[in-house]
C-alpha cells in the first residue's frame, strides 16, 4: 500500500464534531446562544484546525457571552479560536 494515497484523505473526526462550513483557511461554526462553553465540539474543532493550520472561527450573537472554560481555550491556543458576530 502506498502511504502517500492517503496524505490527502480527510481527518476522521467525531459527527459531534462537524462544523457549520470550512475554507481552505477556515473552520466555521455557528451558536445561536446565551453563553458559550468551551464544548467538547469546540475542542475537537480547535485541535483540527491548528492540525491543519487553520483558524476555528466561532459565530455568536453580539451579546453572547463567553464562559471562563471557553476563555481559557482560546488563551491556550492563541490564533485558532476567534470569534465574530452573527449578521
Amino acid at each position: 500500500m502506498d502511504p502517500s494515497a492517503h496524505s490527502h484523505a480527510p481527518l476522521p473526526i467525531p459527527s459531534g464534531a462537524l462544523p457549520d462550513a470550512e475554507t481552505d483557511e477556515r473552520i466555521y461554526l455557528v451558536k445561536n446562544v446565551p453563553l458559550l462553553r468551551a464544548t467538547q465540539q469546540i475542542l475537537l474543532l480547535s485541535a483540527k484546525a491548528a492540525l491543519l493550520h487553520k483558524q476555528l472561527i466561532l459565530m455568536t450573537p453580539a451579546a453572547c457571552r463567553l464562559d471562563k472554560t471557553l476563555e481559557e481555550l482560546m488563551r491556550s491556543r492563541p490564533g485558532i479560536i476567534h470569534r465574530e458576530d452573527l449578521r
